[in-house]
């Protein structure tokens, strides 16, 4: 069996590690063409120390191993001068070309957090939120700043930050991973609503109890589930899974059935609050009204935020809190807008 022989069980055997020939090789080099690279700038051991921040004689010992390591003397030294050799000179030629690819790489990177914000910025929303909110503002947000592009995804999923490649996620109802930066926009306002024709005909349920007298239009969530309609009975949350003849997956679908006078639905505030300003829709049991959901932007982390996502969470913060989506004013009126987090 050579070198290239393969054992039994699988395994390559005989073959040199090449990735831990490199790491050996940059771990026992790395300080030293640190240490080169300063004397051969500052012309002397002395100010390459005081620029590195260590002694004389740690740079002395640094460079003496890298010289060691290459078997190569890489300067020529004298009590008054320091002077590079002429491999010292192909050797510093060689790393310098290396040393600015780094201090690019890192400009660019400063340049990325603290500069003119640029690049793609990916997002995902919920359909009905996505589609009736955080579109229409896109247009504007481009407008204030041409060197970003953006890219809309609409799915009622939960996100997945790292495997989608999602810069922002903006998300409904309960926050529960404590692995993101949620942050607040509106409380999600969740309103029995109905059409002023079906009003008409069948009246508003006066109680939780009378739901069942009336025709309910029901949502499917991603998950395949139903949804259930929740209420706030006494400082406790209540649940109700209607019965009904319709149930969609689209909340467009359930808004456009009640607004037909097909029946009675409980849709989010940002849905309905246009329709009920113009008289198109009315609001049931106010007084159960739930509390405790809010619509989210998210985000993995506060530290080190691309200058492109920054100025988007702030742009769609302050553009969706400045919209009328609120079909109940005085709702959540000292309810903070905090950020959730881990």
């Amino acid at each position: 069996m050579d070198q290239s022989d393969t054992s039994q069980h699988g395994f390559r055997v005989g073959l040199p590690n090449r990735t831990d020939d490199l790491s050996n090789c940059f771990a026992t080099s790395y300080t030293g063409i640190i240490a080169f690279m300063a004397v051969a700038t500052e012309g002397s051991f002395a100010k390459a120390g005081e620029r590195l921040g260590i002694g004389r004689s740690a740079v002395c010992r640094n460079v003496q191993k890298l010289e060691t390591q290459l078997s190569t003397r890489l300067f020529l030294r004298t009590t008054r001068t320091t002077h590079l050799t002429l491999e010292g000179e192909r050797f510093f030629e060689n790393c310098n070309q290396g040393v600015t690819r780094i201090v690019e790489a890192m400009n660019d990177m400063l340049e990325l957090r603290e500069g003119p914000p640029s690049g793609l910025v990916r997002i995902s929303s919920t359909v009905g939120f996505g589609r009736k909110v955080v579109e229409p503002l896109l247009e504007r947000f481009i407008e204030a700043y041409p060197e970003i592009s953006v890219e809309l995804l609409l799915n009622d999923c939960p996100t997945d930050f790292v495997s989608d490649q999602i810069d922002v996620a903006f998300r409904d109802g309960r926050i529960e991973d404590s692995s993101i930066i949620a942050k607040q926009l509106i409380p999600m306002q969740m309103a029995l609503c109905a059409a002023p024709s079906y009003v008409q005909a069948h009246s508003l349920p006066n109680s939780l109890e009378e739901l069942c007298q009336h025709e309910c239009i029901n949502f499917r969530s991603f998950n395949g589930r139903v949804c259930e309609w929740e209420f706030k009975v006494d400082g406790r949350v209540r649940k109700y899974l209607p019965t009904a003849r319709r149930t969609f997956n689209d909340a467009d679908l359930v808004l456009n059935a009640v607004l037909q006078g097909r029946g009675i639905a409980q849709m989010a505030g940002y849905q309905v609050c246009e329709h009920i300003a113009r008289n198109e829709l009315v609001m049931g049991l106010r007084r159960y009204a739930p509390d405790d959901r809010g619509h989210y932007i998210c985000y993995l982390s506060r530290q080190h935020l691309p200058s492109r996502i920054r100025v988007f969470v702030d742009f769609m913060t302050d553009e969706i809190r400045a919209l009328n989506l609120l079909c109940l004013p005085d709702f959540y009126t000292d309810h903070p807008q905090s950020d959730i987090h881990a």
